[in-house]
């Protein structure tokens, strides 16, 4: 019998909410660049790998558990605010799940008076939801951990980059 579930990550980050945010859109570009150890390469396969439609192919490297391919659709993207939602339609996760769907949100915290969006002190959320095909697959959480990290490194890249 099968059942879905929803699980919620959140994400400190200490760059700017735009500058993460333009990272993340970047992702086909900047993730193999910047993080070989996870990412083989992101290949656009239709539409400009940013835009709803766009899919894309990722080929993940050995720092990546579980999942070695996974192609993913570009479901909607809101760039005033900073949400991309996709699912993925093919490779290693639908070998578990029956249903992936990931959203993508990065939040500015307002941390002073001035409420400027150079301070750094922001969220970057990722939920996504499942639909497992029986009981006996585990909940996703190996995913959740890959996802925190790069999300991690992602925020730590891009402040190597001002420095």
């Amino acid at each position: 019998m099968a059942s879905s579930g929803k699980l919620d990550v959140e994400v400190h980050i200490k760059s700017s909410p735009d500058k993460f945010w333009n990272s993340i859109r970047d992702s086909t570009t900047l993730f193999p660049k910047a993080f070989p150890d996870q990412y083989k390469n992101i290949r656009v396969l239709e539409g400009d790998g940013k835009a709803p439609g766009s899919v894309r192919l990722f080929t993940y490297a050995e720092g990546s558990p579980l999942v070695k391919v996974s192609k993913e659709r570009i479901d909607a993207v809101d760039e005033a605010s900073k949400h991309v939602a996709y699912s993925v339609i093919e490779g290693d996760l639908l070998k578990y799940y029956k249903t992936f769907k990931g959203f993508i949100f990065v939040v500015f915290l307002p941390s002073n008076s001035t409420g400027s969006k150079e301070n750094g002190d922001s969220l970057v959320k990722w939920s996504w939801e499942f639909e497992k095909p029986s009981a006996d697959v585990e909940v996703p959480h190996v995913i959740k951990d890959f996802v925190v990290n790069n999300f991690e490194e992602v925020d730590e890249y891009i402040l190597d980059q001002i420095a």
